[in-house]
């Protein structure tokens, strides 16, 4: 298992590349609605830096890892770690300074050692983003099933507050494509009292729930974005923007 070696300097300047770089330039928009600081639903007040959370989100582009770091570095308080693929953060080394660590789905024993090294991640306060459905699928795939590891992890951890939050992402009235990220409200259960199939069979329902809703919301106001949602990345003009803008230039 490769643990993540967290880096400040490197965070800072990856921070601006991913903003500037790849995001700005392959993306017309990144929309943000609900907050990844949500309000506990038993207390009514916000989630204190060292809340030990789960996301957990569905899984359908390799932007994903890139597009959770960017909200969560430009919107939350808390210390995000995710959960990463090893034979990815074999490639990309560089994520662990990010806060990526490995998980190995083919061995039973790197399996135990990541849980571990989660579980004592959220003692400590952090917060931890999972893809419970363990791979890579399209976003209109269903159902959405998950694996057991995030009944686990939240069987070990009962202070825990589970975060669901969906992505969608398309092409509607641009050339570029468009993504919106939604949080969803936080689930607070007396996890102990429950089996790690149960728990994550009825958070398989509350994400797919919320991602039907999302996309259906999307559909219905024909845009990339939810009302009201807060831009990660400034608008980028698509080509047709820029030609319609170029042609009222000429046309003056």
């Amino acid at each position: 298992m490769i643990r993540a070696v967290k880096s400040k300097p490197f965070n800072r300047i990856f921070s601006l590349y991913n903003h500037y770089y790849l995001l700005r330039r392959r993306f017309r928009s990144f929309t943000l609605s609900g907050s990844l600081d949500p309000l506990l639903p038993n207390t009514g007040s916000p989630m204190e830096p060292d809340q030990p959370v789960i996301y957990f989100m569905n899984h359908s582009s390799w932007w994903d890892g890139l597009l959770l770091y960017h909200a969560s570095q430009q919107t939350s308080r808390g210390d995000h770690y995710v959960m990463m693929e090893e034979e990815q953060l074999r490639q990309y080394a560089f994520f662990r300074k990010l806060g990526a660590y490995s998980i190995n789905k083919e061995n039973a024993s790197s399996i135990r050692t990541s849980l571990q090294y989660t579980t004592e991640l959220l003692h400590s306060g952090k917060r931890v983003w999972i893809f419970p459905q363990g791979e890579i699928l399209h976003q209109d795939a269903r159902p959405i099933e998950f694996r057991p590891g995030i009944g686990l992890l939240l069987r070990r951890s009962p202070r825990a507050v589970a975060v669901p939050v969906t992505l969608c992402h398309g092409m509607v009235q641009h050339d570029l494509p468009e993504i919106s990220m939604q949080v969803g409200a936080p689930v607070i259960q007396d996890w102990k009292t429950r089996k790690s199939e149960e728990i994550a069979t009825s958070l398989s329902r509350v994400l797919e729930q919320q991602l039907n809703d999302h996309k259906s919301e999307l559909v219905r106001i024909g845009q990339g974005g939810l009302p009201g949602a807060f831009p990660l990345i400034r608008h980028v003009r698509s080509t047709s923007e820029k030609y319609d803008a170029a042609r009222k230039r000429v046309n003056r």
